[in-house]
């Protein structure tokens, strides 16, 4: 039983019903999840839409017909074609082995977890009686605000924010923190923050929203630092938590915590608190897994990916320990931003010695031939174990070109094999080259 069709969950149940297990898939929303319909594909279609300077119209109409009008037909005959049995409604655990979905009972050996996340709304006075978004919201729908305001600067927040403005929204960000991109690298937030800027959109970085009023033509934000802003549409990406309310967890003995993902261990199979049994006393029946978001792990759809190959693997009886020491996170904003492996944050938090080299793309031909000097990019060594264990990045095509580096962090490749490297020129994957010569040299 695969409670949940997102990203992780359906392929977790082609990968089992291919190997010849019996899967029956609950969704009580569109089978494929958000990233098809809400998330990656929309968002980077309207992305590349702004970027050649199509209209509205014709982008809203490309974004459509990409995720099929919100239609999963399609992904429900491919899984019907595995063998999958699709059972629609809302999945909830009512003891070991048992699972009620709309008021009919059906059993399962082995269960996986996959309900993904949902956005959160932060408690602030007025927000709930004014007309919000969420990500899925400004994907989906063909409504162009005149002004627009977004509560968070996190990937989601600048995403948006360029897809906005690019389409000629008057688009604001209010992101508590000093900058954008809080968990990455400074300069990548400083560098993003310059080219949203320069399209117009209005940075209010250090100051919260303290409340909101709907007055006769607008909304009006008053914000912490005593500022306001005016606006038609506000478009809340203050993050995501995973999905574990109301799935009768407590019924297999799994405790989590508000806000907090399904625990895992190495191998994905959900832990359960020893000083809880269920309340039958029985034992959960078979393996309990988990993949996607629902763990808090994996937060984004490639991970998300990964992890359902883990847990396919590990139902079927094949050991496999998931490795997330270089797993790409990526802002697919012009120019993108892309880290991967440890950030100089969790460095200091993890008592990591830490070496840093960085080059500037400007120094690039490639960028001459762009016409676009944007962007820098830096590395991050273990300075104890002689290994690179991050990177960040922020320039052109950077998606494409830092994907090097995080196969050097997982493979753990020597910097004297990395420095022996020959990149193709112009490219700016020649600037990974300085950095790499300088963390040998200092090593």
């Amino acid at each position: 039983m695969v409670l949940g069709g997102g990203t992780a969950g359906e392929l977790v149940a082609a990968g089992l019903a291919q190997a010849g297990r019996d899967v029956a898939l609950v969704e009580n929303r569109l089978v494929g999840g958000e990233a098809p319909y809400f998330a990656d594909l929309p968002s980077k279609s309207l992305l590349l839409s702004a970027r050649r300077g199509e209209t509205w119209e014709l982008a809203t109409a490309r974004r459509d017909e990409l995720t099929a009008h919100l239609d999963d037909d399609n992904a429900c005959a491919a899984l019907a074609e595995e063998g999958v049995t699709i059972l629609r409604g809302w999945g909830k655990i009512v003891r070991p082995g048992a699972i009620d979905v709309d008021g009919t009972e059906h059993t399962y050996t082995d269960l996986v977890l996959s309900t993904g996340s949902e956005p959160a709304v932060p408690a602030i006075d007025g927000l709930a009686g004014v007309p919000t978004w969420t990500s899925d919201e400004a994907l989906s729908v063909p409504d162009l605000p005149r002004r627009l305001v977004i509560l968070g600067g996190g990937p989601i927040g600048c995403e948006m924010a360029q897809v906005y403005a690019s389409f000629g929204s008057q688009v604001a960000i209010i992101e508590s923190a000093g900058r954008l991109l809080t968990a990455e690298a400074p300069f990548a937030g400083e560098v993003l923050a310059d080219a949203l800027r320069r399209m117009g959109v209005d940075l209010r970085l250090g100051a919260g929203l303290a409340r909101v009023e709907r007055t006769d033509l607008a909304l009006r934000l008053w914000l912490t630092d005593g500022g306001a802003l005016e606006a038609d549409r506000i478009l809340i990406a203050a993050g995501r938590r995973p999905r574990t309310e109301g799935l009768g967890l407590e019924e297999l003995g799994i405790t989590v915590p508000p806000g907090h993902g399904v625990p895992v261990d190495e191998t994905c199979q959900v832990q359960v608190d020893a000083s809880m049994s269920p309340p039958d006393g029985e034992p959960p029946a078979g393996g309990i897994w988990a993949a996607g978001d629902v763990t808090g792990v994996a937060r984004t759809a490639h991970a998300a990916r990964y992890q359902a190959r883990v847990v396919v693997s590990n139902v079927l009886g094949k050991r496999w320990e998931a490795d997330y020491r270089a797993v790409p996170r990526v802002v697919y904003t012009t120019p993108t931003v892309y880290s991967v492996g440890v950030s100089p944050s969790q460095a200091g938090e993890l008592g990591i010695d830490l070496l840093t080299a960085g080059y500037d793309l400007a120094a690039t031909a490639r960028a001459a031939v762009e016409a676009d000097e944007r962007g820098r990019v830096e590395l991050y060594a273990d300075r104890s174990r002689g290994l690179l264990i991050g990177a960040a990045a922020v320039g052109l095509y950077a998606e494409e070109w830092m994907s090097e580096i995080t196969l050097a962090i997982r493979a753990e490749t020597p910097l004297s094999v990395l420095t022996d490297v020959v990149h193709a020129f112009p490219t700016y994957g020649e600037s990974i080259e300085p950095p790499l010569r300088e963390l040998a040299e200092r090593l």
